[in-house]
């Protein structure tokens, strides 16, 4: 089965069909390390960590290089640096760590590469003496600029005129420019900002330069895939393309491009700027990873997401579903590995398709309850592997089931709920209905939820 995406250059879904499928190369943006990352940041995090796992699974996980850079310079690193009195390192150490923190409970698999800007000064200056060399950037004021009107294709891959892009972006305007929508690759330091030694005079690089010289350091000159937010179409994907292939000399910088789309509070984008922004770093205390892994991929990534409190609830309540028929499934072994659904790698396969993928686990979950009912062991057997294998190429169910619902309930607290449980049931099985009562009360005062099923009654702490 040939995967398929939908390349944002293109504008149309194509098979992908990488350039070496013994080196499968992908780029996804990364954070700008000064603060904690907000749920709209960790989307493409998240998305993009599904793709990793699937191409890993059609080419195998040497096969498949992930790189996804952090910039660790930048204006706002340096005021947070300036307000704290301290090297931006301290301020880039301390929120890189909170993002893998974060990305990590959220089950996303660490690249394979990682660049950091701060590494790559010698690299963003040899691209940028490239540049000026052939014609492609000038120098001007202590500044080093692209020529965006020595690149005929700008502008190719956001699809939209110029002079649209440029009213629409954020996009400085100096009289140093030659164009209005030029850009910079190198620039002066404040006084106290880091800089470095450069041709052009000291200071430090512009955001577009370093994914271009990291993508070329790292994966090479062309790549399979460069994926990220929507957002960042304009200008900066836009502005990587146009260096990256004059310095090169080359055809295109990546043979596919994937952007996901954006994630609203109530319809409208969150932003930082308009206060209504969901902070992982703090959610995670109260909910745990997989539900918001669950609640990221509830929609196509290329459609907008509406974070509410009621998509959370409803990914957790799925979960629990999902991790209720593996507890109940859990006694029993798995024999032999068994293949994911097929309906959940086709739709991976066409344009990575979460909602309907995930949609086909609850008819793998609902087959195992059956055969418990029934007491069909190989049925057991087998669903419980083929759910556990479509959970990993999501990189959902890989906890344990009883600890998904137990939490963080001490083994005494395990111990008396249990002996509650056999109680209860056997009040039940002598039709003593207000005992059974009684000691239902007695369990939602401990903060424990009995869910009654088929098979007999689990339970869970409450959320």
């Amino acid at each position: 089965m040939t995967l398929k995406i939908h390349d944002t250059l293109a504008r149309e879904k194509r098979d992908f069909v990488p350039a070496d499928p013994k080196r499968v190369t992908m780029y996804v943006c990364g954070p700008t390390v000064y603060n904690y990352a907000h749920i709209g940041n960790f989307r493409p995090v998240v998305v993009f960590d599904v793709l990793y796992r699937v191409l890993r699974h059609l080419y195998g996980e040497e096969a498949v290089v992930y790189a996804r850079n952090v910039t660790d310079v930048d204006d706002k690193i340096n005021k947070k640096a300036a307000d704290e009195g301290v090297p931006i390192s301290v301020i880039t150490e301390r929120y890189l760590a909170a993002y893998h923190e974060d990305a990590d409970a959220l089950g996303a698999l660490r690249p394979d590469l990682e660049p950091k800007a701060t590494e790559h000064i010698d690299a963003i200056l040899e691209m940028i003496g490239q540049l000026v060399d052939n014609g492609s950037a000038y120098a001007a004021e202590g500044h080093v600029l692209f020529d965006t009107q020595s690149f005929a294709d700008y502008g190719q891959l956001s699809g939209r005129p110029l002079d649209e892009m440029i009213a629409g972006a954020r996009v400085e305007v100096a009289p140093y420019k030659r164009h209005p929508a030029d850009f910079v690759l190198w620039k002066p330091s404040k006084e106290n900002e880091p800089e470095w030694e450069s041709p052009w005079g000291a200071g430090r690089p512009g955001w577009h330069i370093e994914c271009s010289a990291m993508i070329d350091k790292a994966l090479g000159k062309t790549i399979d895939i460069h994926a990220g937010g929507i957002d960042l179409t304009f200008p900066h994907h836009e502005n990587e393309v146009a260096q990256s292939r004059c310095a090169h000399k080359t055809a295109v910088l990546a043979n596919y491009w994937m952007h996901n789309g954006f994630l609203d509070m109530g319809g409208e984008k969150m932003s930082k700027s308009l206060g209504n922004v969901i902070i992982p770093h703090e959610l995670l205390k109260t909910v745990p990873g997989e539900v918001i892994r669950w609640a990221l991929l509830s929609a196509h990534y290329r459609q907008p997401l509406d974070w509410t409190p009621e998509l959370l609830e409803q990914s957790k309540k799925s979960l629990d579903r999902l991790y209720g028929a593996l507890r109940r499934a859990k006694d029993v072994p798995m024999d032999q590995a068994m293949e994911a659904p097929a309906e959940v790698i086709a739709a991976l396969m066409d344009d990575l398709n979460t909602p309907l993928a995930t949609s086909a686990f609850f008819e793998v979950s609902s087959l195992i309850e059956k055969a418990v009912t029934a007491g069909d062991s190989v049925a057991i057997a087998a669903n419980k592997a083929r759910l556990l294998e479509a959970g990993a190429l999501l990189g959902f169910l890989q906890a344990d089931p009883d600890s998904w619902f137990e939490g963080d309930a001490s083994d005494e607290l395990k111990a008396k709920v249990e002996d509650l449980l056999a109680q209860r049931v056997a009040a039940r099985a002598a039709k003593d209905w207000t005992a059974a009562d009684a000691i239902r009360a007695e369990l939602d005062a401990l903060g424990v939820v009995v869910m009654d099923g088929p098979s007999g009654a689990t339970w869970r702490m409450k959320d």
